[in-house]
């Protein structure tokens, strides 16, 4: 649960527990949230037969330790790709007990069901909204915000899926345009926020990336 791309309860934000934290050279920044990965198993004695594969999304960082070897214990050092699953995923590949295994990925499509879903934050002066469910390539690179009597604005990447404008948007519906960070392709979720939104709510879309 929670993490460094702020998703929260995993299961209310629609990741479940098929996920990972990636290491700094994987997590962009916090560009990398939401990716989807396919892991495989391979070269390991703890492989389940067949060398199955998993789909992960990512949800968190898997930050350097500088004190050990990037070989021994220093796994999310850069320039290393790592992948540090959640428990239920790994299962999924080898026998829990090996700790580190060696793996196979490529980036996969990420399928999700309904549409994006926004968490929103701040106060009268900041909206800070967290992108969830993110389908397509599931990451995100830019979001402008449309209150129903401004024009678009550019929001701030804050940290991890969330985004911010300082701007007064208080008793305005709002519209989000979503940009994604690999392929640049950009979804608008039109007048996805009533009026009268409030800051701890989450309200969805009907649409996603594909």
């Amino acid at each position: 649960m929670g993490g460094a791309c702020g998703y929260g309860n995993l299961f209310k934000s629609g990741y479940g527990l098929d996920t990972a934290a990636l290491s700094t050279t994987l997590f962009k920044d916090g560009y990398g949230c939401g990716q989807c990965f396919q892991i495989m198993c391979v070269q390991s004695q703890y492989c389940y037969y067949g060398n199955p594969s998993t789909v992960v999304t990512a949800t968190n960082l898997c930050p350097p330790n500088w004190y050990q070897d990037s070989n021994n214990g220093g796994w999310c050092n850069p320039p290393r790709t790592h992948f540090d699953m959640a428990k239920p995923a790994f299962m999924k590949l080898a026998n829990w007990k090996a700790g580190i295994i060696p793996v196979a990925y490529r980036r996969v499509p990420c399928k999700r069901s309904g549409g994006m879903r926004f968490q929103f934050q701040g106060n009268a002066y900041c909206l800070l909204i967290f992108v969830m469910n993110v389908g397509g390539a599931g990451d995100i690179k830019s979001m402008d915000v449309k209150g129903s009597r401004t024009n678009w604005i550019c929001m701030i990447h804050n940290w991890g899926g969330s985004y911010q404008a300082f701007s007064s948007l208080y008793g305005q519906s709002l519209s989000l345009r979503v940009t994604s960070y690999t392929t640049g392709q950009k979804v608008y979720a039109w007048n996805v926020a009533p009026s009268n939104w409030n800051a701890g709510m989450t309200y969805q879309s009907y649409t996603n990336f594909r």
